[in-house]
């Protein structure tokens, strides 16, 4: 392997552990957004755009030139079998290394996109689950003054009682302030269900998307070990046929 497809092969390594690493599920959204926002990835991010679409770019030229080797070396009649007895397992050995280098870009670039596309969702994901835990405790605090001006307003309405006070009926003033209010933190309640039931709902299609993506980088990891497998055999195939050769 040359050392250009080396070192595609070594990133496309990190890529396959930088998505294990994010998919791993003990490792809370919140956490990676943590780090997502430190000081470290703040400085490195700021060149980040500008080096994703070069290693877009490099992925892309490399694809393209692995391509044009397979389709060089995937006609095998015009190969003289009369002059050169070998020439068409040469050929299948620049084919096969041809279609792993092939693989090996494609695989590398479709990462790429899938580990931008990752970390997207990760800080989007701990996004809603803040603004969830945020609109719980704002309902539990709109129930718990709901019920505490409610609690107070019984206890006053005793004490009047007690002190021989009459106390207006249904259609007083202060029992119609009571209810407007009572119906106005209803309302403000009920918002706030409302919002916190669809900040679950994102949470949730968020939470789908990412497992998702994990289940496509697994497929992929298992196609490439495929791929390096079938290599060794034909590696082994050819260095055989060499070696009777020599003999």
């Amino acid at each position: 392997m040359s050392l250009q497809w080396t070192a595609v092969a070594t990133f496309l390594y990190a890529e396959v552990f930088a998505v294990l690493l994010l998919c791993i599920p003990f490792i809370s959204p919140k956490r990676w957004s943590k780090i997502f926002k430190s000081r470290l990835v703040a400085v490195i991010t700021t060149y980040g755009n500008t080096a994703f679409i070069v290693i877009i770019c490099i992925l892309v030229f490399l694809l393209v030139d692995a391509f044009r080797e397979v389709r060089k070396y995937s006609v095998t009649e015009k190969v003289d079998l009369s002059n050169n007895p070998v020439a068409v397992e040469h050929i299948h050995m620049k084919l096969f290394r041809a279609q792993r280098n092939e693989y090996i870009a494609g695989f590398a670039l479709l990462l790429c996109l899938l580990l931008r596309r990752l970390a997207t969702l990760l800080s989007q994901q701990a996004t809603l689950m803040a603004s969830n835990e945020a609109f719980k405790k704002q309902a539990e605090g709109a129930n718990d003054a709901a019920r505490k001006y409610m609690e107070e307003n019984e206890t006053l309405q005793e004490k009047l009682r007690e002190a021989g006070v009459e106390v207006p009926e249904v259609g007083g003033k202060a029992k119609t302030n009571a209810e407007e209010e009572k119906k106005k933190l209803a309302v403000e309640v009920r918002q706030l269900k409302d919002e916190l039931e669809a900040t679950k709902k994102a949470h949730q299609k968020a939470d789908s998307d990412m497992k998702a993506m994990k289940k496509q980088a697994e497929n992929l990891t298992t196609e490439y070990d495929r791929l390096l497998e079938e290599h060794a055999r034909l590696q082994a195939k050819y260095e055989a046929e060499q070696d009777k050769k020599s003999d």
